[in-house]
């Protein structure tokens, strides 16, 4: 007799489900974890190229602020540059209209203005006087007094600082909306 024959048949074919399930559950839980390998292999070469790619993003962004920082440094240079150009050239102007003007003060230098050669004594062909140590000829001229001279002074001084203002103005806007 064998001894399968001594167990009841009810528990027999329980026995025999039992095994069954036993033998399906392993095989699923194998394939379970064979199919969670093959996913893992996968989703870590998805990890890796991702984090590749976020990398390469990084490196890339890092690179276009490099340069960006580098264009706005040179244009901050050329800027720099063209403000000391350009100061330069106003205490230039300064300095030779403070010159003008003390010239103008002690009276070393004196401004004239040409007189219409149409009015009356003076014809333009020769003048009415002549100074000492020689003859004339040109254009009659009338001296400004000091006075007039200096606010003339200050009327031109006003203008060309507002030149050389214009100038670095129109400098700063060129040089901002050049692309280089």
């Amino acid at each position: 007799m064998r001894l399968s024959e001594l167990i009841p048949t009810p528990y027999r074919l329980l026995a025999k489900g039992m095994l069954l399930a036993i033998l399906a559950g392993a095989s699923a839980a194998i394939a379970w974890q064979l199919q969670d390998w093959r996913y893992g292999k996968q989703l870590a070469e998805q990890a890796r190229l991702h984090t590749e790619t976020f990398n390469q993003l990084a490196l890339a962004t890092v690179a276009q602020q490099r340069a960006e920082q580098d264009k706005r440094l040179a244009l901050e240079q050329r800027l720099a540059t063209s403000e000391q150009n350009h100061y330069r050239a106003l205490s230039d102007a300064q300095r030779d209209q403070g010159r003008l003007r003390d010239r103008l003060a002690t009276a070393d230098l004196r401004l004239s203005v040409l007189l219409d050669a149409t009015t009356g004594a003076g014809n333009g062909t020769l003048s009415a006087t002549t100074a000492t140590g020689g003859v004339v000829h040109g254009p009659t001229r009338a001296e400004l007094d000091p006075a007039h001279a200096q606010r003339i002074i200050g009327v031109t001084d006003d203008g060309d600082r507002g030149l050389i203002a214009l100038a670095a103005c129109q400098a700063y806007a060129k040089e901002v909306s050049t692309p280089k």
